[in-house]
């Protein structure tokens, strides 16, 4: 059996770490030490309405595991990963989603989930809007399209009660088959398909996207090819 391959790693400690990370939207990346550990701390630069994609600036595989930890720090807002991100017609030439010939991103999420990309995107710590606080779940969704595709409870306290813990976040793309856990406890699982929802997302970029007002620090960023 083959062994794991660590693809890309990134401890998160400072800004030095994410100097070539692309960003989309007025994001604002902080270092931070709690508990004698270091994190990057990312928020919007902009106004209530201003939100942000920070995307990692390599390209990944199909068959991977994403892992970083990820801390609360000030609410409302949404924090969300896009991953297996790529053009949506690849037969025009664009291989990447920072080709020019893409449209426009700054950060306004239909430009994400209804425009010429591709991409599966799990939102978690969903606070922007009162019916999320009321009930809180983490979202699948594979776009162009917006479809949700598959949902589960989330797990994640309120910035008050989190009282600055980190939590270990997993997603699991086995080619067709995505898995999602925080903490090691399992939230939801899915087979993507061809079907009603278009074709499987296969490889791509990775990225970390927030809503406004949301503060969070994030460290230990690695990705593995299973």
């Amino acid at each position: 059996m083959t062994e794991p391959k660590l693809l890309y790693k990134n401890t998160l400690e400072s800004e030095s770490d994410v100097a070539d990370w692309i960003p989309e939207g007025p994001v604002k990346v902080k270092s931070v030490t709690t508990d004698d550990k270091n994190s990057i701390e990312l928020s919007s630069a902009g106004d209530l309405n201003d939100h942000f994609t920070f995307w990692c600036p390599e390209k990944f595989p199909s068959k991977i595991r994403i892992k970083w930890e990820f801390s609360p720090i000030f609410e409302p807002g949404l924090a969300m990963l896009f991953f297996g991100a790529a053009p949506a017609a690849p037969e025009s030439g664009d291989s990447s989603i920072f080709s020019p010939s893409l449209a426009h991103r700054d950060g306004a999420y239909p430009q994400y989930h209804s425009s010429d990309i591709r991409t599966l995107h799990i939102s978690y710590f969903r606070r922007r809007w009162e019916n999320e606080r009321a009930f809180h779940t983490c979202n699948l969704r594979k776009s162009p399209g917006f479809h949700l595709v598959a949902q589960g409870a989330d797990p994640l306290p309120p910035v008050e009660d989190a009282r600055g813990a980190f939590y270990r976040i997993e997603v699991i793309k086995d080619d067709q088959k995505i898995r999602f856990s925080i903490n090691d406890l399992p939230l939801f699982e899915w087979v993507d398909d061809d079907g009603k929802t278009g074709p499987v997302v296969g490889d791509g970029a990775i990225g970390f996207r927030q809503m406004a007002p949301l503060v969070a620090q994030y460290r230990n960023l690695e990705v593995w090819e299973l």
